[in-house]
């Protein structure tokens, strides 16, 4: 039984085993007709994005699961149904101390992206979702806010500044999207016996390597390649190293040993930025578990299941006094959770408007590091 295909208006039948994903693309700006679709979904390479009703669908927001490929015995990811989409609603003026990113469903329900935001994104949990927080390229310290209802995203503070990161040569700004993987917490009580250090009570970090930059506040699907284990003056600091699903490239890298063959030099400037990067203030350097070598994605997958487990323990109530709102809006059994119109009162109450700061020249300057 072969799903029917829909592009441009068109359904054509065409074979479950493709190669939709790496051309997704050209849904948007090619291919205009039945027959074109058809062609290009014979020639395919790994993930088909179907609907319940074998639709392929040009989605970002799906769930996916796990099937193989008869013809070729790749792993491929199909959609089985969509996830929620997520909408922003920003706060303040931008480059402010008030500036803040709220996060609502599409139905506009306000919900928290550290807790409401569910961290796998299939049934298969082989998708995660990523929140991101600094896309490529930029410098400005953009995070979830742990301790504020909703925990939108706001710039870090410092001595009352604005917190932008150095550019150390050559590295401008944040080199992969940067964000966090929800519903994970790192839990600062827990000795983690692989890195002989506590977590550093912050959802785990994840670094999107693909080849889009993505938005502020999008909520993207990746598969787990691998992770780093930072150690941050003093505590557990773990770097999940993603892809997004949707990359023309996520077929080829399944494993952290597939960043280096595919992205020659990233997983050292990975691991070179993250040491470096606090020095230009006035820090030493970082220090890493495992003498800074990247562990496999079976590695980093059993960390983000027990961070997971960790949340768990933080929204249920069974852990208290940690500095984390953990107000939700869909979270059953959750002490926490709260209705719709309380979760609105928390976002009317905060700030809008406002002047924005004058950007500092200190963004543009190039700090030249010798490591020892």
């Amino acid at each position: 039984m072969f799903p029917s295909c829909v592009v441009g208006g068109s359904r054509t039948t065409v074979p479950l085993v493709t190669r939709c994903f790496q051309q997704q693309q050209q849904f948007r700006y090619g291919l205009k007709t039945a027959s074109a679709a058809a062609r290009f979904l014979r020639t395919g390479t790994c993930v088909g994005q179907f609907d319940s009703f074998g639709g392929v669908r040009d989605d970002r927001f799906g769930s996916f699961r796990s099937y193989t490929s008869a013809n070729t015995g790749s792993s491929c990811l199909k959609m089985t149904g969509a996830a929620k989409k997520y909408q922003t609603v920003e706060r303040g003026a931008q480059n402010s101390t008030d500036y803040r990113v709220f996060f609502k469903t599409e139905e506009g329900q306000s919900v928290s992206p550290l807790h409401d935001i569910p961290l796998y994104a299939n049934d298969a949990k082989t998708v995660y979702n990523m929140v991101v927080e600094v896309p490529r390229w930029t410098n400005a310290k953009m995070e979830i806010s742990l301790a504020e209802g909703l925990n939108p995203i706001k710039q870090d503070v410092k001595k009352g500044k604005l917190r932008f990161v150095a550019n150390c040569f050559p590295h401008h700004g944040y080199i992969w999207n940067y964000g966090a993987l929800p519903q994970t917490w790192e839990n600062p009580d827990h000795l983690d016996p692989n890195t002989g250090c506590k977590g550093d009570n912050d959802p785990i970090d994840a670094l999107e390597i693909g080849s889009r930059i993505a938005k502020r506040g999008e909520v993207v699907q990746v598969k787990i390649l691998g992770t780093v284990a930072l150690i941050d003056e003093g505590e557990t600091d773990w770097k999940v190293i993603t892809i997004d699903v949707n990359d023309p490239v996520a077929d080829q890298l399944n494993d952290v040993n597939d960043v280096d063959k595919v992205f020659p030099g990233l997983l050292k400037a990975t691991v070179e930025w993250f040491k470096i990067y606090k020095i230009p203030d006035g820090k030493p350097e970082n220090q890493f578990a495992f003498n800074g070598e990247a562990k496999d994605a079976a590695f980093a997958t059993k960390v983000v299941e027990e961070t997971h487990k960790f949340w768990r323990t933080l929204i249920n109530k069974e852990i208290e006094d940690t500095g984390i709102s953990c107000l939700n809006t869909t979270v059953e059994g959750s002490p926490y959770l709260v209705a719709s119109d309380a979760a609105e009162e928390v976002l009317a109450k905060s700030a809008n408007g406002g002047n924005s700061e004058p950007q500092s020249d200190a963004i543009d300057k190039w700090h030249y590091i010798t490591l020892k």
